[in-house]
């Protein structure tokens, strides 16, 4: 029904305004809750353990769907046994100018050019506090996505990264450094060299027992000897995984050719790449994201050595019941 009947009518509005409606039916109505009986089921064949965290089932929400920590409580509600929030930085910011969503139907893809727009690190703080004064902490694991506010030099931003671990280091279970969205300026220079060092140093000073699971989201762009680098970043500082991948600048060949990041469909096989390629040269957790719909999908990453998987894209193409249907495939 959602793919014949829902999703054509919502595509027929904007991107971006859809996004924050659906979100606002989910957070903030009976909705996520009317829907559980049909989206959530419990599949203990599929539980993980990773970071000394454990995931009801492997698959999660990926950062930048839930921002500003909207839906922590509906999450699980919809079958998700992760979710990421995030990508929060230091002060609120509006991100770049709209229109900065596009679909892409006939390749089942998205860009998207957001750039960290968020309410910054401290209305998110205390979002989650409120939360977990109320006793309502969800019991799958929340990892938190961190940046740095566009406006802050790339020779400065391991101030920001710190700056939101500090403030959230107690109200998340795992912690992600973000240094590959290609819709901050320069933000990609942060995965390799110095650059990486100035931020990873810093953010393992914070936490030298390593007692807070502190992963790096990569881009799907990178050649093998970033990826060479990026393992021993990832080893030389002691972290706890990796997430491959963000969105790819390769738009060769889509409909669509506007700036930002492709999504879905667009990215599956190049995420697929760059997890297997890791798997080759590490044997940390990696979470695998780009281009999930389905079970196939979901196992295809698995088998190239992912540990969980995030949606994100195929979330918005397959609608609130995808999670039930991959676990029932891998199950």
């Amino acid at each position: 029904m959602y793919r014949q009947l829902v999703r054509p009518l919502l595509f027929r509005l904007d991107p971006e305004w859809v996004h924050h409606a659906s979100l606002g039916a989910l957070t903030k109505t009976p909705f996520a809750a009317a829907l559980a009986p049909f989206a959530r089921r419990e599949f203990p064949e599929l539980r993980r353990e990773l970071f000394g965290l454990t995931f009801p089932n492997p698959i999660g929400l990926a950062a930048g769907f839930d921002k500003n920590a909207e839906g922590v409580l509906r999450w699980p509600q919809l079958g998700f046994g992760f979710m990421e929030l995030g990508t929060v930085t230091p002060r609120a910011q509006p991100g770049n100018p709209r229109p900065r969503i596009f679909r892409l139907p006939a390749e089942q893809g998205l860009i998207n050019r957001l750039g960290f727009p968020n309410v910054g690190v401290e209305e998110v703080a205390q979002r989650l506090e409120k939360i977990k004064a109320a006793n309502r902490w969800p019991v799958t694991p929340v990892g938190m996505n961190l940046g740095k506010n566009k406006d802050t030099a790339l020779t400065d931003a391991g101030r920001d990264y710190v700056a939101c671990f500090r403030r959230t280091r107690d109200l998340a279970d795992y912690f992600v450094v973000n240094v590959s969205s290609p819709n901050t300026p320069g933000l990609r220079e942060l995965q390799q060299g110095t650059l990486l060092d100035s931020i990873l140093g810093p953010m393992r000073d914070e936490d030298p027992s390593c007692a807070r699971p502190l992963l790096i989201k990569i881009a799907p762009d990178l050649e093998q000897a970033h990826l060479e680098a990026i393992v021993a970043a990832v080893e030389k500082y002691k972290l706890a995984g990796i997430v491959a991948t963000n969105t790819t600048i390769d738009k060769r060949g889509l409909s669509v050719q506007e700036e930002g990041g492709a999504s879905g469909r667009p990215l599956t096989a190049r995420s697929t790449e760059i997890i297997r390629a890791l798997r080759r040269l590490t044997a940390v957790p990696i979470i695998g994201v780009g281009g999930i719909f389905n079970a196939a999908d979901a196992r295809e990453k698995l088998e190239a050595g992912a540990n969980l998987l995030q949606l994100y894209t195929g979330f918005v193409y397959e609608g609130p019941l995808v999670m039930r249907r991959i676990c029932e495939g891998l199950a």
